[in-house]
């Protein structure tokens, strides 16, 4: 896009990226945010009319059905938000001749590996949340000469319940806790993933994005940096997946490489401690 005022449709502008990103509008840059109950995305002709009525350069899609263990009792609605709800705006996308940013994940892969994931590597999800959102992808891909992918991980921010927020409400009530030691990835603050977001889909370099804070850690040396950055006197310790079992499994290694946000010479996010160190400071002004 050129010098010009850029328009910018958000869907799932209620959630914790949504939220995140509806405030990082500028002179430059308007965005129009719909939450689900402005925009069904399950609904195509909604689709078209919230299109046609925004008229955006660019959609990023960031609405999503992402109840990771309900979605396993669940298929049925995790597909019908996830992949046809993409289709639909992907449809709707085409029409108006926008370009559309679809929001995905590490669940798309099987987290076995022991090397970063590839943006090209072959997908392999275990869930049916991953499944879903691999899904999306596809319809989006087959679908559209103007997208992009954007894989993320970990998430936390300032909006809506993540595990920043669930460390910080235990270290006040506990003396101390246990978190997973055998789960590694990459924690993403909504600010900086928000920022890339916005920067990546003011350019024409399509395709398949992993977009996460720098650096890997595991939940319980992320938790213990919470805890070190707030100041928090907690015993915190480790414990296995297995201590813990959930209805749909997480993947044991999310770690992602950048290579297409090197390759495209598009700015990466910082390392995780200083997004982390960051969310801090601002929750503290708040």
């Amino acid at each position: 896009m050129g010098a010009g005022k850029v328009t910018l449709l958000v869907t799932g502008a209620n959630g914790q990226l949504g939220q995140e990103l509806i405030r990082l509008g500028n002179d430059q840059v308007t965005i129009v945010g719909y939450g689900r109950d402005q925009l069904d995305v399950t609904n195509l002709s909604q689709c078209r009319e919230m299109v046609a009525a925004v008229r955006p350069n660019a959609i990023i899609h960031a609405g999503a059905y992402t109840a990771v263990d309900k979605a396993e009792t669940e298929p049925d609605e995790a597909y019908r938000i996830n992949a046809m709800g993409t289709r639909n705006l992907t449809l709707a996308a085409n029409e108006y001749g926008a370009k559309l940013c679809y929001v995905s994940t590490d669940y798309v892969f099987d987290g076995t590996s022991t090397e970063p994931y590839n943006e090209y590597d072959n997908t392999n999800p275990q869930t049916v949340y991953g499944k879903s959102k691999r899904a999306g992808e596809v319809l989006l891909q087959s679908l559209s000469n103007q997208y992009f992918i954007v894989r993320s991980s970990w998430i936390y921010g300032k909006y809506g319940n993540n595990f920043v927020k669930t460390m910080l409400k235990l270290g006040s009530e506990r003396e101390y806790v246990s978190v997973v030691h055998d789960q590694l990835g990459s924690p993403t603050y909504t600010y900086d993933l928000g920022r890339f977001l916005i920067e990546l889909v003011q350019t024409e370099a399509y395709g398949i994005y992993h977009a996460s804070n720098t650096g890997t850690c595991s939940w319980y040396e992320f938790a213990q940096a919470i805890f070190e950055e707030s100041n928090m006197s907690i015993r915190t310790e480790p414990c296995t997946t297995e201590e813990f079992p959930r209805p749909a499994p997480r993947p044991a290694f999310s770690v992602m490489d950048h290579s297409a946000i090197r390759q495209n010479g598009l700015t990466d996010l910082r390392p995780w401690r200083e997004g982390l160190k960051a969310f801090m400071k601002d929750q503290i002004l708040d």
